[in-house]
């Protein structure tokens, strides 16, 4: 079988882990019992040995997919070649209604004519290594290895399971009613399926996950594009922790020439404050809630060294990367990776983002004793070490330089502290942060302008670009009328634009890795931020609305996007992408409610 783009997948999830299922209604990548476990159905990175779980026709067919509103409930719908039509429901059941093990719902529908459907079952534990040893059962099949692993599919009473090819297998007639099948992990019974029961945990979370959405408090017109974000968004949370993934899988490759292939299931300090800031934005701040809770879990851990950039969901920090040679990777790009090397780089600027999503949370929330004393530390620690050179946000393999864009996060991380510190009276670290706060930002304007170019650099004194630069105006480090805002985001288009307008690579200098890669889009949503600010409404929704077209029909974005093929390209759905949407509406609509003379005076 042929893999299928990276964007064409549709994603579902139990706030415990996640599933990606394809537009053939296969799902070929779910990691259990949680984000970063070794992966049961892994055909996403080996279409021969990661395994598998389609539900089809067996006859030719095409499929259309959309999600029910306000849902991360998916639903595919197959037109069989001949006449016949089945519809294919897919979801985990999320927040209150799961209960126990994870499992995944799938129920096949008659919607028009008599379908074949044939039912696909072939897990594959630990990353694919291990082929499990199939059992009959009297209602469905029991997959175990000899060891630990267990999985089971239960179907309606009377399917005739058989076992084919290291897969358990069934074919069913669809033509009135629904057949369910659900496939639990770590799971010894296999019980009867009562489809009375299946159909009520199916509107249960139907209604959950709608409850949860009416929180939204975004009215404008890009509503649709939010919501989904944040769907998004909430299904790369952990629950039990308040920790939130980068994304949900692994080692999918950044381009076709290799080399760039990440482990993503894990926290980033960076990526979940942005998430947050996002999500609090539009009115859900119980994540931001649960996410300090990790946050102050976390920090009581630390040395008094850097703080770790990135932990496993239940806090843990080591993350050894390792390649597993035995997959042949998503289209045979490889290496394929679990766990990170980058877990244990200096990174200064995830200072600065935890601060300015604290910062944000705190303007119409008490800020408790234990969270200050966690925040409080974590401004100190930039007060004294800001003059470090790191490795930033890129994480490039390279020796620590001064990155323009860390010194700016550290002095948010110094300004926001200071304002925290003010409001809850603790004046004489107030004016000390201030103080270093101004002390950074004379250094940037020092060293990280150039004057002959006439724009900001990515690293002290050289002259390459980022378009992480295009923070400074974000975090009011200079206003967006100042002539070094606008003359540096011209610059950035100037030399980091790709064939398509609306797209942006983030550096194009070596960062001492293999490959190649793609236009990033978080920096390209900012790029539109920035065309906002500066009061070019009009460009700035128009390639706002282009950047939303490469999420498809179901509106999920990966990482970055090939300017050549504009297929999606990296981990996904990425959480970076859809904070990146939900912020730059919010910007939009912000600037839309100004007149235009204000806008550009702001």
């Amino acid at each position: 079988m042929a893999y299928h783009p990276i964007g064409s997948y549709g994603v579902i999830g139990d706030l415990h882990t996640a599933a990606l299922v394809a537009p053939d209604g296969s799902i070929d990548w779910c990691c259990l019992p949680r984000f970063d476990s070794p992966s049961l159905f892994g055909a996403l990175l080996d279409d021969a040995r990661g395994g598998r779980w389609r539900i089809a026709p067996s006859v030719p067919f095409t499929s259309e997919r959309t999600y029910l509103p306000g849902t991360n409930v998916l639903q595919t719908v197959l037109h069989a070649q001949g006449g016949g039509t089945v519809e294919l429901t897919d979801f985990m059941a999320a927040g209150p209604t799961r209960r126990g093990f994870s499992r995944v719902y799938r129920r096949v529908r008659s919607v028009a004519g008599e379908v074949p459907v044939r039912v696909w079952w072939e897990p594959r534990f630990d990353y694919g290594r291990v082929v499990p040893q199939f059992v009959l059962r009297q209602h469905g099949v029991l997959a175990a290895d000899r060891h630990r692993d267990v999985a089971t599919i239960a179907g309606p009473p009377g399917t005739e399971w058989r076992l084919e090819a290291g897969a358990a297998v069934a074919d069913v007639r669809v033509r009135d009613g629904a057949a369910w099948f659900v496939s639990a992990f770590d799971e010894d019974e296999v019980g009867p399926l009562a489809s009375y029961r299946v159909e009520r945990r199916l509107e249960q979370t139907v209604r959950w996950w709608q409850g949860w959405a009416d929180d939204c408090t975004y009215e404008g017109p890009y509503r649709d594009a939010v919501l989904r974000s944040a769907l998004a968004l909430k299904l790369c949370c952990y629950e039990p922790t308040g920790a939130i993934v980068a994304a949900p899988t692994t080692s999918l490759p950044e381009s076709h020439t290799g080399g760039r292939t990440w482990d993503y299931r894990y926290t980033w300090l960076r990526d979940s404050s942005y998430v947050l800031y996002a999500l609090d934005k539009i009115g859900f701040d119980a994540e931001v809630e649960a996410f300090f809770g990790f946050l102050k879990k976390v920090c009581r851990r630390e040395d008094g060294g850097p703080l770790r950039i990135m932990f496993a969901v239940d806090g843990a920090r080591d993350l050894p990367e390792a390649e597993l040679s035995h997959l042949e990777g998503y289209r045979c790009i490889g290496p394929v990776r679990i766990g990170n090397g980058a877990a244990g780089q200096f990174q200064l600027d995830v200072y600065g983002e935890v601060l300015s999503t604290a910062a944000q949370w705190a303007r119409r929330r008490r800020v408790s004793e234990g969270l200050w004393h966690t925040l409080r530390g974590l401004v100190e620690w930039t007060a004294g070490h800001w003059r470090e050179p790191d490795l930033s946000i890129w994480e490039p393999r390279q020796a620590p330089r001064h990155h323009v864009y860390s010194k700016v996060m550290a002095w948010v991380a110094l300004a926001r502290g200071a304002d925290l510190a003010q409001r809850l009276h603790h004046d004489e670290e107030a004016a000390r942060w201030r103080a270093e706060a101004d002390a950074v930002h004379a250094d940037v304007l020092a060293h990280g302008w150039d004057g002959t170019r006439r724009t900001f650099v990515q690293v002290y004194d050289e002259p390459q670009l980022d378009a992480a630069l295009l923070i400074v105006p974000k975090v009011r480090f200079l206003p967006p009328t100042d002539v070094r805002v606008r003359s540096t985001l011209a610059a950035l288009r100037r030399e980091l634009a790709t064939p398509r307008e609306e797209l942006l690579y983030r550096y194009r200098t070596s960062d001492g890795l293999e490959g190649e890669e793609g236009a990033f889009l978080f920096t390209s949503f900012w790029m539109v931020q920035n065309l906002a600010m500066t009061g070019r409404m009009d460009e700035a929704e128009r390639l706002f609305a282009a950047l939303l077209r490469h999420g498809g029909p179901l509106g999920l974005l990966a990482e970055e996007i090939d300017p050549a093929t504009l297929e999606q390209a990296g981990n996904f759905p990425q959480a970076l992408s859809h904070a990146a949407v939900i912020n730059t509406a919010v910007i939009l609509e912000r600037m839309r409610e100004r007149p235009p003379a204000a806008a550009a005076r702001r």
